[in-house]
């Protein structure tokens, strides 16, 4: 099937600034999990593959113990979320994930983005049917028949499962991450999964070509330099340099 899932590692900082910046939205979202669902890894799978990500993305120990010192106190900054939907350039559809401590703001920094760039907030919902919200998990195997058992044994929902290049790929609903994450790890010993997070699918792609391409780029530099989103969703189909 195939099915395109945006990878973090080609996104990951270049520039020092943009170091710190990964650093304070894993900060964030680490304190928002370990707050939320306890401080305990092992019990808190999702903050266990937070903080697997976050050092996969190179991010210090100590940011990652100083988020999870943070919630175990009680005190703290007190982040919600908030989803943004709209159209991009070249009509293509956004999804802006974001954890902020002043609502206000964030939505007149992300609509910033939208207008800077002549693209058009829209409603909750707007284009949010038009994406899957699915768990993702990548690893190294071949033997796909034998992850499906396991799954299946377990319960779990399976939407989809690729084998390529000695690489299987599991997609479930978003739901059903904690479970899929345990029935791996406990059927296949040792496993590391290069991918291991929640992502928003689209169902299809749009174009996006000649003078929307440098809009398309600003448009995402401009909403992935703001403190507050953690991550931005689209089904933009650029070509292939």
């Amino acid at each position: 099937m195939g099915r395109a899932y945006q990878n973090r590692k080609e996104s990951m900082a270049k520039t020092a600034a943009a170091k710190t910046k990964v650093y304070s939205k894993y900060g964030r979202e680490i304190y928002m999990s370990a707050k939320s669902g306890g401080v305990d890894p092992q019990a808190n799978l999702s903050l266990r593959g937070l903080i697997e990500r976050a050092k996969k993305d190179q991010v210090p120990t100590h940011v990652i113990e100083k988020a999870i010192d943070k919630a175990k106190g009680g005190a703290g900054e007190d982040y919600s979320t908030a989803r943004y939907e709209g159209y991009g350039p070249g009509n293509c559809m956004v999804i802006v994930d974001c954890l902020t401590d002043n609502p206000n703001r964030t939505f007149g920094d992300v609509r910033l983005a939208f207008t800077k760039t002549k693209c058009k907030i829209g409603t909750p919902g707007a284009v949010a049917h038009m994406f899957d919200h699915c768990a993702i998990f990548v690893f190294k195997g071949q033997d796909e028949e034998s992850v499906l058992e396991a799954l299946m044994e377990a319960d779990v929902d399976v939407t989809d499962i690729e084998n390529e290049d000695e690489t299987i790929t599991v997609f479930t609903p978003n739901t059903e991450y904690a479970k899929a994450k345990q029935a791996l790890e406990d059927a296949f010993e040792g496993i590391e999964f290069e991918v291991d997070e929640i992502q928003f699918l689209p169902k299809t792609t749009t174009p996006v070509e000649g003078d929307d391409i440098p809009m398309f780029e600003k448009f995402m530099d401009m909403l992935n330099d703001l403190d507050d989103v953690q991550n931005v969703f689209h089904n933009a189909e650029l070509p292939q340099e």
